[in-house]
């Protein structure tokens, strides 16, 4: 009986997703038994031209991670969708825009006038010149892809069956989505977001939540935190409350806050102004610029409460590209 066909690409994001995937261990080996890898540039010799031969749908699953932030990307992805039954976003920046989609925050423009004009080069009279997606060199022609100005999700782009999240999604999801799969158990309905829980992130927390009022905020390398007490407690800004369970805490077992990496919670839209009004509810002031002088306190709130979801939060940034 021939194998379903499995197909991984990594797109605009840091690489931990595919790592994620090795993490799986010894039980690597039985997804490679049960299916057919047909496509995982990262790991083995394939070519866009391979998949661009295969009949369409003729991939069963592709776990595709990372955002869209280039015309390759978005060029795999098309690809991918055509030749692909189920489509999976995986992982924060496939899911939400992740960090790359922090981007969205500014300009092309001004991210190259950075890069190319004031940061330092090391190569002699490069200063200035940007990279041009087609270059005639001796050796023949170079093109390259051409850069958004808006980083994207991969729902943005293309119809997505279902979704994993985390930065990246934990190897014990992992498994459990691959192993539904493989039992022959009929799938959720399509959008359904799989390898995570029904909560938030706080429903896993170990740590005692007071629900203190708060007049001041610190950075976690500012105050000895107490390792029992919930950190939202002690002035931390921990994104726990609004951030979908799954993960099983492990940030804040390590004294960590909460970063935000499994998204909002089921039935929250935007996963920063739901944190805004968990913070609004410990605040302990009523005079609106004693208030402000309180949230000041909070270094970066946009990196902060959308450092994972802008690009997909109610703030995205709409344009063609």
């Amino acid at each position: 009986m021939e194998k379903p066909k499995l197909a991984l690409y990594w797109a605009a994001s840091c690489g931990g997703c595919e790592i994620a995937v090795l993490d799986l261990h010894a039980k690597i080996l039985d997804v490679a038994a049960a299916f057919d890898i047909v496509f995982w540039p990262v790991a083995l010799d394939f070519k866009y031209d391979s998949v661009r031969a295969m009949t369409d749908k003729s991939i069963d699953l592709c776990l595709f991670n990372g955002a869209i932030r280039n015309s390759e990307n978005e060029e795999i992805a098309r690809l991918l969708r055509l030749k692909t039954k189920t489509l999976v976003a995986f992982g924060s920046c496939a899911l939400e825009g992740g960090i790359p989609g922090l981007a969205n925050l500014t300009t092309k423009e001004d991210i190259w006038r950075y890069v190319y004009v004031q940061s330092p080069s090391t190569v002699k009279d490069a200063v200035g010149i940007y990279p041009q997606t087609h270059s005639t060199m001796p050796e023949g022609s170079i093109e390259i892809p051409e850069m958004w100005n808006t980083v994207k999700s991969l729902d943005q782009i293309v119809d997505v069956d279902y979704f994993v999240p985390g930065c990246p999604p934990q190897p014990e999801r992992i498994w459990e989505v691959i192993e539904h799969i493989l039992s022959g158990k009929p799938l959720p309905p399509v959008g359904t977001v799989l390898g995570a829980g029904e909560k938030t992130c706080c429903d896993e927390c170990t740590r005692t939540r007071n629900e203190k009022k708060l007049k001041q905020f610190h950075r976690p390398h500012e105050i000895e935190t107490d390792p029992k007490e919930c950190l939202l407690d002690q002035g931390i800004v921990c994104m726990g409350p609004a951030t979908r369970s799954g993960c099983g805490a492990l940030c804040t077992m390590a004294n960590v806050p909460c970063r935000g990496c499994y998204g909002p919670p089921p039935h929250v839209t935007d996963q920063g102004a739901k944190m805004v009004s968990a913070l609004s509810s410990v605040i302990d002031a009523l005079d609106p610029e004693e208030i402000e002088k309180i949230l000041d306190q909070i270094v970066d709130p946009m990196g902060t409460f959308y450092r994972f979801s802008l690009a997909h939060s109610i703030l995205r940034r709409v344009e063609k590209q």
